[in-house]
């Protein structure tokens, strides 16, 4: 029987190999640079940056939501779902959606006026489970970025 509860610290490795599944699927295996170490002291330390659920299926974990607050001048508070992660043996059950009505309810429970995330215009699959959730899809946005190298050569 599927559970849905809060990460524990306990939980890091296995969610740290859902991260690399992800990765593994995304054609960025090597982009992995985070470890356990590293999501303990994010996640535990004295100023947590992240939370997440997890999909358990007889003791196994077989899914998570990685999300954190972000802050909007215009909305006010408002959560952000980093990742959306279910084993591949364990697609297409129903998982995903549990995750994300978790999501929903944290963001519910903690007044967030919006809740946001991104999906790569290629995973088709990701785009059809979120268009059945009737979630907008915005093609307006461009998404920017600095890597850690881009930054330290600033």
């Amino acid at each position: 029987m599927m559970n849905i509860r809060v990460g524990t610290k306990n939980d890091l490795p296995a969610i740290l190999g859902l991260i690399q599944e992800l990765a593994d699927y995304e054609k960025a295996s090597e982009e992995v640079q985070n470890s356990v170490e590293q999501m303990e002291i994010d996640g535990f330390g004295a100023a947590p940056i992240f939370k997440f659920f997890v999909a358990e299926n007889e003791n196994r974990i077989v899914g998570t939501a990685i999300f954190y607050n972000r802050y909007s001048t215009w909305k006010g508070r408002c959560l952000y779902l980093e990742d959306l992660v279910v084993s591949e043996s364990e697609r297409g059950q129903g998982t995903g959606k549990l995750l994300f009505d978790a999501i929903v309810k944290e963001a519910k429970t903690t007044d967030c006026k919006v809740l946001t995330w991104q999906v790569l215009d290629w995973n088709e699959p990701a785009i059809r489970f979120y268009k059945r959730l009737n979630a907008d899809l915005d093609e307006e946005w461009i998404n920017c970025k600095l890597t850690d190298e881009q930054i330290q050569n600033y």
